[in-house]
């Protein structure tokens, strides 16, 4: 995953957040509880690395909405 940049974090209440999980369905379904919560970045790419276990993902969210 790229770095987390100053325009990521650039006002109080931005933030990232790196999900891990086995295997997508989990990380999906933690994704869409987070969107019902708070504005995200919507439904995040999913990603493997090769010979490490899970699937992970990267979801930006604004808590103050």
């Amino acid at each position: 995953m790229k770095p987390i940049g100053p325009i990521h974090l650039s006002e109080p209440g931005l933030v990232v957040l790196d999900i891990t999980a086995a295997d997508e369905a989990p990380l999906h379904a933690a994704a869409e509880q987070l969107d019902q919560r708070w504005a995200t970045s919507g439904t995040p790419e999913v990603r493997r690395i090769p010979g490490e276990p899970g699937v992970r993902a990267r979801l930006y969210a604004n808590l103050r909405h």
